[in-house]
């Protein structure tokens, strides 16, 4: 079990929750399996069982991210792990007990068995455990720097406010120009040096909030004495990403790209994802086919052709394809041959284009693109040649989004709106880089979820 919390700040609160869930799913087995009057079945083999189950859900409970208090999840992130963690945990405790001694009561009664667990789990969590951690067992962040940085760190904690993370305040830097921009009444005292400043606080993790950190701006024995006192070193890049979910890219360094945890590209991986898009593609094609003759004919009834626009995009490490969409503008949209972005309001949308844009039928054709292999349902939308080669110009790391394939929806897709400039583009790079590095196939289903709250909404939409 403890193999996969490798790679997490193993906190006590985290060791306090993963002790009362597992204590109440295996209390919960043991009272089930025992309502036997004739108690045919040892206790000892029942209490096996029991354990076997317990501890089986709480794997995959790790494994799903389930226990990383430090990352904000959205709603429906977070229950969308809760249903498939139980899902693949289930069989696999019941398929255990089959080969257990005294398996034969959970098979049988497994129904009330599950439900008393599973259900009375999500009320301790939420009625008792999340509460008492967030009182008594708080995670507790002190932020070296005041600067600008700094005053970021400040107000993601305010709008994101991660269960059981307290910012206990911000350690100023005498060797920084840094103007200070936190709130004056969070700034230690300066009478100590850091290391006896977090010892003083309980200070469990460090955030490092410093843009310029050579010529000894950083107290770099300090935070070593802290790292080995077991208190977590985070540098700003590694901290949006753990809880926004996105990868500031003032603060990003080149050795975060080549020294960084993920950036999979396994085989394993490839397969599953490709075997994935050509099943779902196919289906979808099939499913999808009399909306797409609907919007065919609404388009040629209020404009004639062409249907399907064409348009060179930018794919996987750089290569260039024809992505296929249903034409939702006038013809003459660019008759100037310049590429322009489309924006709010945009004139050249026909009203067709605007119905079907709001709930993305116009991508509908580049399923197409999906089965031929040249796009993925889910990565980086494809940018046309002319904007990638103006955004790699102005943008740092711009191209690193094109080492995986582009996609039908993305990260960025459903975590910020449609970019239409530089700025927008720099801010849909950061949930892009994120996306680059952190690619699973859990985090796949997250955003295909996602996407179904974006298209019934419409947002984002142009």
């Amino acid at each position: 079990m403890f193999g996969l919390l490798r790679g997490q700040n193993v906190s006590g609160a985290m060791l306090f929750q993963l002790g009362v869930e597992l204590s109440w799913l295996f209390a919960a087995i043991m009272v089930v399996l025992r309502v036997d009057p004739q108690e045919t079945v040892p206790r000892t083999e029942v209490a096996l069982v029991a354990f076997v189950f317990a501890a089986t859900i709480i794997c995959l409970n790790i494994a799903f991210g389930l226990y990383r208090r430090a990352q904000a999840l959205s709603m429906s992130s977070y229950l969308l792990r809760v249903v498939l963690a139980p899902a693949v945990g289930i069989p696999l405790a019941l398929l255990a007990a089959q080969f257990l001694p005294g398996g034969v009561p959970l098979q049988e009664q497994w129904s009330s068995a599950l439900l008393l667990a599973l259900v009375g789990l999500l009320l301790v969590r939420h009625v008792i455990v999340l509460p008492l951690v967030a009182a008594l067992l708080p995670h507790r962040v002190l932020v070296l720097g005041t600067g600008p940085e700094a005053r970021l760190v400040e107000a993601s904690l305010t709008s994101a406010n991660p269960v059981g993370i307290r910012l206990v305040g911000f350690y100023a830097l005498e060797r920084t120009n840094d103007a200070s921009s936190v709130s004056p009444g969070k700034v230690v005292a300066h009478g100590a040096s850091l290391e006896d400043t977090v010892r003083q606080l309980g200070v469990d993790e460090v955030i490092v909030a410093v843009r310029q950190q050579r010529g000894g701006v950083l107290p770099l024995r300090s935070l070593l004495d802290c790292r080995l006192d077991g208190v977590q070193i985070t540098d700003l890049a590694r901290y949006f990403e753990r809880v926004h979910g996105q990868v500031p890219i003032e603060s990003l360094k080149v050795s975060w790209l080549i020294y960084g945890h993920g950036f999979r590209q396994s085989a394993l991986r490839n397969v599953v994802k490709r075997s994935f898009d050509l099943l779902v593609s196919a289906v979808l094609i099939v499913l999808t086919a009399p909306i797409l003759l609907l919007a065919s004919l609404l388009i040629a009834a209020e404009g004639g052709g062409p249907i399907i626009f064409r348009q060179e995009r930018v794919g996987f490490r750089g290569r260039t394809f024809t992505v296929l969409k249903l034409r939702s503008m006038s013809r003459d949209a660019e008759q100037d041959g310049k590429a322009t972005w489309a924006v709010r309001n945009d004139a050249r949308v026909t009203r067709v284009g605007r119905l079907i844009r709001r709930f993305r039928i116009d991508e509908l054709p580049q399923l197409l693109n999906v089965l031929k292999g040249e796009m993925s349902f889910v990565g980086p939308r494809p940018e046309r040649p002319e904007f990638v080669a103006m955004l790699t110009e102005q943008i740092p790391f711009y191209a690193v989004r094109h080492s995986v394939k582009p996609g039908l929806t993305g990260w960025a897709q459903v975590r910020y709106s449609y970019g239409a400039t530089v700025e927008q583009s720099i801010r849909k790079l950061e949930y892009d880089l994120y996306y680059v590095k952190n690619h699973t196939l859990l985090l796949d289903l997250v955003i295909l979820l996602e996407t179904v709250r974006v298209v019934l909404l419409g947002e984002g939409a142009r």
